[in-house]
């Protein structure tokens, strides 16, 4: 069978068997019954938790990528949402984050930097609705005027090393969203560049959070949990002053903990930490996104959702669902994010229907 038309289960067979294990090695290695994973392999159970199947990944030594098939790829070009653009992604990146990169790309002058500023703030608008298409066509060329700007000795080097920073994570989003998990990890070495070049706080909040997000993709749970932790002793010093901003990468950075420990079946720690992020969004703007993390009340509560699919608190997740008020986010990314979620716990409840109008709203919402 081609590997593209493999099921998560076949994969997780074909793995297994080239460890040399039968079904009753694997089942006693991950925790879980013979029959759980008889029926995982054929089919019939689906893995619908990534803290499930990044346990799996990890006890056969594969990447989680190996078992899920990504990156996803559609059959016709309007629905194959920006892998188009992945080639040329890739390169800039790759220029971006090697020694002298800048040189290989000729002598031409880069766009100045108010156009650069103007064109991330419209690239920034482009990743909130999920058109990563469209994203794709604009984001390789900013990365590449970004690269040649930083590369110089600009007294404005700080500034564009900050634009910088805001272009390589939508390229993460859209590299992780899209299944090049290498890809993502590349675009995120780039901000944390970026963020000990400036060494602001609020730099190094965004960067780190970045961080957190590549190693939740790729199901790295203790190294995302430890980055947020250690993400959230550097800028603790920094949450008292400024205008807000560092307190609220604080309070995203939390949300990243909570995830981080629910997948860690760590529900005190995932509740604690989903708390302070609840305390901190109350005292913050209700539209808030600052570094494009989109911390505020709305987008807490899509967290508490997530949070309680994770631990497999089926009637949580349907419970805490209901209290979103999902047109309040102005962003398509997490509305659809919201929709999966919360198909997801219908599905754990039993509730069909519910669960396929909720997949085909997050499908509508951003194809």
């Amino acid at each position: 069978m081609a590997t593209e038309q493999m099921t998560t289960g076949q994969r997780i067979a074909r793995a297994r068997r080239r460890k040399g294990w039968d079904q009753v090695t694997l089942a006693e290695k991950i925790g879980r019954s013979v029959s759980w994973l008889s029926k995982v392999e054929n089919g019939r159970l689906p893995l619908d938790r990534m803290s499930v199947l990044g346990h799996v990944a990890e006890v056969l030594g594969v990447e989680i990528a190996e078992l899920t098939g990504q990156p996803y790829r559609h059959e016709t070009d309007d629905l194959d949402s920006g892998h188009a653009a992945i080639p040329g992604l890739r390169l800039a990146l790759q220029h971006a984050t090697m020694p002298g990169g800048a040189m290989l790309l000729g002598n031409r002058e880069p766009r100045g930097l108010d156009e650069l500023e103007a064109n991330v703030r419209l690239a920034e608008q482009l990743r909130q609705d999920a058109k990563f298409t469209a994203l794709g066509e604009v984001l390789p060329q900013i990365i590449t005027d970004l690269l040649l700007i930083t590369s110089s000795a600009s007294a404005a080097r700080d500034r564009a090393e900050a634009l910088m920073l805001r272009a390589c994570h939508m390229a993460r989003v859209t590299a992780n969203l899209l299944g090049h998990h290498d890809l993502g990890w590349t675009a995120v070495q780039r901000e944390l560049v970026a963020a000990q070049q400036v060494g602001a706080p609020e730099l190094v909040g965004a960067a780190s959070w970045d961080l957190c997000g590549v190693w939740l993709h790729e199901a790295s749970l203790d190294a995302a949990k430890n980055a947020a932790l250690a993400a959230l002793d550097q800028i603790d010093p920094y949450v008292g002053s400024g205008d807000g901003t560092v307190r609220a990468l604080w309070g995203a950075l939390h949300l990243r903990a909570a995830v981080a420990y629910s997948r860690l079946w760590s529900q005190n720690d995932a509740e604690s930490h989903l708390a302070e992020a609840r305390r901190i969004a109350e005292g913050l703007p209700a539209d808030g996104n600052v570094f494009q993390t989109l911390f505020n009340r709305v987008n807490v509560n899509i967290h508490a959702v997530e949070v309680s699919m994770e631990l497999g608190r089926p009637r949580d997740v349907v419970s805490r669902a209901e209290q979103v008020e999902i047109a309040r986010i102005g962003s398509h990314e997490r509305q659809a994010h919201y929709w999966t979620c919360t198909a997801a716990g219908y599905h754990m409840n039993g509730k069909e229907n519910e669960a396929v109008e909720a997949l085909i709203r997050a499908d509508r919402t951003a194809p």
